[in-house]
């Protein structure tokens, strides 16, 4: 007997008492105290989802539930997943893993939304919304997040939406303070899913409904294919905002949970398989989870291939942790998205007879010429000198305070804190200075505020300190501090994986969202990889809008291949093929097309990732990788190539030149030779130019 029919037996005889083996109903669970502790379970089948669920698939589900005496499940997959989530002991989930009908079987877990940690906020911001009026129309992007506010403008029902969407079968669901008159032309489907993380273990302000009290899935969902021309009155800032998708139709599917511990705020994974279930099932277009993960195969990645089978572009967080884990949803059907730093806005401090200092600002306007003075200097009578320097709540006197600009040292609260600190106390104005080295940012401020890193804060402060009574004016620059640039804290890619990730990257700090009125505000800025996918779906639903008959994997081709790489520190494995550029990403001139079977026969082995016709290469050793691309203009099209990038190896392409007609495919190899043994990671990219200007990039990585 094997070893596999062996642990089968044994486990079938511990569980026994409580399985009636001859019938296909579902049998009761045996007492606690009988078969030991429960707990929450994702069992997937061998045998894939169906876009037409049939009742063998469920009659399977069933007679493996059978099998082992396990309760009613909670869930039911049939699209992306065929499978289901259920309470199991250890010896149910472990004889499930044994049978060969079953794939995987592992515990549910709670993951982090992918936005980053307050302290990530300190990086360089940007805060650009679109002036783009149209795109997306007849797109549905699915957002798999902590739910949507309806009320927001970003999500109304305008007329300028555009023709309807073609295959989306969703509908809105109801719940707490939620009606299906929520939704509308614009939020054309919604619906939540809390089994996994437990109602019971929600926050008592959350809603058992699709609506958003956490604001995380309404930026997210506002960025990707939010209205265009809502107008935006931020603090001290005013303008335009719309989404990358504007016309872009939009379905909230709420599986990602507000704790009574915000250290206890995640997403379940029986939850998220739920939802791509759903939305698989109602056929979204392009479908966003801005949450981070683990960097393995699990159940979630596998529903998202059922979900990339059923022709839905599927795009998602690398994930902010960079010092401790690589990019998460490492699968390379779903388009990885890391997080790239932007330039900032800039302000200038103008001192009286006395220095010009330059820093981050958001300020639209300059504050006309008033006192400037050292918030110590205006300490509110109960306050410690520690409170009022760092301009915490109340730590300032007002009598002293009014009129003056007042500079406010990092530390003790929240930086748009302190400028409320200021305004409560009839200041006009804030210089946030650092005390330390660190970056600065341009969030939105109660007052005009000017952002100043240590060392220049240091000249402001002795020169004050020598000169009481001095005057100063702030003013806005036009041009950003600098150019954008990798954000530090954006995992990358795992060096001996199959493949490149993360894909691509975008904006991830300081970016304009609208968020729930109940946050006590209408829009923020926020921070981390969540926000650079958002942007990534919004162009995919442009590509999709644009170009109605392509697959999913020429999209996600057309996207990454488009691409432009960042300078500075950081390989293909922290940016993939670089930032994205909703523009070019449209007419991308070749797409690296993927066969209907290739990405399973990559996840059961079958195919590696040297194989997988993907637009990226990681390449161990002197190898040679070939790919296949498609000419997808309507017109014929000559493309040179070259290699570059490449610090310690030479690469070369062949064959050298390629012409194709219209929807003609051809190969291509590359080639690495150079030194050999150990050596630290190479990497560059593979350039086809055609005589059109077109440009197509492909990253490649040589690692060991």
């Amino acid at each position: 007997m094997s070893r596999r029919r062996a642990l089968r037996a044994a486990l079938t005889a511990l569980a026994a008492a409580s399985v009636a083996a001859s019938t296909m109903a579902l049998a009761p669970v045996a007492a606690a105290d009988e078969v030991g502790p429960t707990g929450l379970y994702l069992v997937t089948l061998a045998s894939p989802g169906s876009s037409s669920p049939t009742a063998a698939a469920t009659a399977e589900q069933d007679a493996l539930i059978a099998s082992v005496g396990a309760p009613v499940p909670i869930y039911r997959w049939t699209t992306a997943l065929n499978g289901f989530a259920t309470e199991l002991t250890a010896e149910q989930a472990a004889l499930l893993t044994a049978d060969p009908a079953v794939e995987l079987v592992e515990a549910d877990a709670i993951l982090p939304l992918a936005a980053a940690p307050r302290s990530a906020s300190s990086a360089a911001s940007m805060a650009k919304a679109t002036r783009r009026p149209r795109g997306g129309a007849g797109v549905v992007v699915g957002v798999i997040d902590s739910g949507i506010a309806p009320e927001s403008p970003v999500f109304a029902d305008t007329p300028g939406l555009g023709r309807e969407p073609e295959r989306f079968l969703g509908a809105c669901t109801t719940g707490d303070d939620w009606s299906v008159e929520l939704c509308n032309r614009k939020l054309v489907g919604a619906s939540w899913f809390v089994a996994g993380f437990g109602a019971d273990r929600v926050r008592s302000t959350e809603s058992l409904s699709p609506r958003d009290v956490i604001g995380h899935g309404t930026q997210v969902a506002s960025v990707a294919a939010g209205n265009a021309g809502v107008s935006v009155a931020a603090e001290d800032w005013s303008g335009s905002f719309g989404g990358v998708a504007p016309q872009a139709r939009i379905a909230a599917y709420k599986a990602c949970w507000s704790a009574p511990d915000p250290t206890d705020d995640g997403c379940s994974t029986a939850d998220l398989v739920t939802a791509i279930d759903r939305a698989t099932a109602d056929r979204v277009d392009v479908l966003n989870l801005s949450v981070a993960g683990p960097t393995a195969f699990d159940t979630v990645e596998r529903a998202l291939l059922g979900a990339t089978e059923n022709d839905v572009v599927v795009v998602a967080a690398a994930g902010n942790d960079a010092r401790r884990q690589y990019a998460a949803h490492p699968a390379p059907w779903v388009t990885t998205v890391g997080g790239l730093a932007g330039s900032i806005r800039a302000g200038r401090v103008v001192v009286r007879r006395g220095p010009t200092l330059e820093g981050a600002s958001r300020a639209v306007a300059p504050t006309g010429r008033a006192r400037i003075l050292l918030a110590n200097d205006v300490a509110a009578s109960d306050a410690t000198q520690r409170q009022a320097s760092q301009c915490q709540p109340g730590s300032l006197d007002a009598s002293l305070a009014a009129g003056a600009i007042v500079v406010c040292s990092r530390g003790g609260s929240a930086r748009v804190e302190k400028s409320q600190t200021v305004r409560h106390a009839d200041g006009v104005g804030m210089v946030l200075v650092n005390r330390d080295r660190g970056t600065v940012a341009d969030d939105f401020h109660s007052v005009p505020t000017v952002h100043l890193e240590a060392r220049q804060a240091r000249v402001l402060v002795r020169w004050l300190r020598r000169h009481p009574g001095a005057q100063a004016t702030l003013r806005p620059l036009d041009r950003p501090t600098a150019p954008p640039r990798m954000a530090r804290w954006s995992a990358p890619g795992d060096p001996t994986a199959g493949t490149v990730k993360p894909d691509l990257v975008a904006p991830a700090t300081g970016v304009l969202g609208a968020v729930p009125s109940t946050t006590g505000r209408r829009w923020d800025l926020f921070t981390g990889t969540s926000a650079a996918a958002a942007q990534v779906s919004g162009v995919a639903a442009l590509v999709r809008a644009r170009h109605r008959d392509w697959t999913a994997d020429l999209v996600r081709s057309a996207i990454a291949t488009t691409a432009l790489p960042i300078d500075g520190p950081g390989n293909g494995l922290h940016q993939g093929a670089g930032r994205s550029v909703a523009a070019a990403a449209a007419r991308p001139g070749l797409a690296f097309p993927v066969g209907d079977a290739a990405f399973r026969a990559y996840l059961t082995g079958e195919l590696t990732g040297d194989d997988l016709n993907v637009p990226s290469m990681l390449i161990r050793g002197h190898r040679t990788l070939t790919r296949r691309v498609t000419n997808v203009s309507s017109r014929p099209m000559y493309f040179s190539s070259r290699a570059v990038g490449f610090n310690r190896h030479t690469v070369s392409v062949r064959p050298a030149a390629l012409t194709l007609r219209p929807h003609e495919s051809a190969t291509f190899r590359v080639r690495v030779s150079g030194p050999s043994g150990p050596h630290r990671l190479d990497a560059g990219q593979v350039v086809w130019t055609s005589a059109r200007g077109t440009t197509v990039r492909v990253p490649v990585v040589l690692v060991r």
